[in-house]
């Protein structure tokens, strides 16, 4: 009998966002049922048994493939970690409008489908492309402009050619989760989540860049500087997390173990320090998971306390947890 049953923490019901519980960060791979969810409308109805990928825009042969087209496709198999780029908002200083994420709108699973360069190059690529635009098939409203959207990101051609770059149709060995964006999701390694685009219907490639509110509105560095130009949010930055203990807990003195998982999108995080004396000095923590391209690294640190106190505890870089040892 299974007594432990964590489940994903909600920010918000409708549309439905809820984070990965990062207590139960035990495993490498985050289960399905845990792993973050990040949406913008509400959800769409399931697609029909008729559905297709649509390829269109500059290519020669614009195509339609069905589920089991795709499946009988050569496929890669990628362990990505993927990230809300508001991850941590609600540590945010000054605040920052948008859902108010903890440390768990972050991830791990493995993704198995169709490389994107390999479908554009059989469509017949337009040497006049420069952008791919991937439609989701959610829709809805937005609060700050009229109408109806769908969701809809591009990216420059180089990273769409990139052979890493693929269409998912797996996740964890199984079908993609209707949550997660079944029959079909892209996956952007190493970018943050919002490029990989769920529910994907339909490809468009194009000679100019992509103006939809989901990556011109949303998704933008705006810099204090009014002169300076705003940039776009892509690969995502070095972070890390203390899963156990929790922020505040009270430990007895002794012997302890610090848990915690790092990542970045640049590659690999080959080193991971921690501080027990406000940053004065740093040790490095022991690395549970091996370097691999797109992968978080779980780590932990041996922590020995002979006093009581009320010790805040800094992983570089990333935001204090105070661990208090009495008794």
């Amino acid at each position: 009998m299974n007594l432990y049953d964590p489940k994903r923490i909600t920010r918000s019901i409708i549309p439905e966002n809820q984070e990965y519980p990062i207590l139960s960060l035990t495993e490498h791979v985050t289960p399905e049922s845990l792993y973050y969810v990040r949406n913008h409308f509400p959800y769409t109805a399931a697609p029909s048994p008729a559905w297709g990928l649509k390829i269109e825009g500059l290519v020669q042969q614009p195509r339609r493939l069905q589920y089991q087209d795709l499946m009988r496709m050569s496929q890669s198999t990628l362990p990505v970690t993927m990230e809300c780029s508001g991850n941590k908002r609600e540590y945010f200083y000054p605040t920052a409008r948008g859902e108010q994420w903890e440390q768990g709108a972050v991830s791990h699973a493995v993704w198995t489908g169709v490389p994107l360069r390999e479908l554009l190059i059989a469509a017949g690529l337009s040497d006049q492309a420069t952008h791919v635009v991937f439609e989701g098939m959610d829709t809805g409203e937005r609060t700050d402009l009229p109408g109806t959207f769908v969701y809809a990101r591009s990216l420059p051609i180089d990273n769409a050619l990139h052979p890493d770059t693929i269409v998912a149709l797996l996740m964890n060995g199984k079908p993609i989760p209707y949550k997660h964006g079944y029959p079909a999701r892209l996956i952007v390694p190493g970018w943050y989540g919002m490029a990989s685009v769920k529910w994907l219907h339909r490809i468009t490639v194009t000679n100019r860049p992509f103006l939809g509110p989901y990556q011109t509105v949303d998704y933008v560095i705006y810099p204090a500087d009014p002169q300076e130009i705003p940039r776009q949010v892509t690969v995502m930055k070095v972070n890390s997390v203390i899963s156990q203990p929790t922020d505040q807990a009270v430990k007895g003195r002794g012997v302890h173990y610090i848990w915690g998982t790092a990542w970045s999108g640049h590659g690999p995080v080959i080193q991971m320090n921690v501080s027990a004396d406000d940053g004065h000095t740093w040790t490095p923590a022991e690395w549970l998971d091996p370097e691999e391209s797109y992968s978080w690294r779980r780590w932990r640190w041996e922590w020995s306390v002979r006093n009581p106190a009320c010790i805040p505890l800094w992983r570089g870089p990333s935001m204090p947890a105070a661990i208090c040892n009495r008794r």
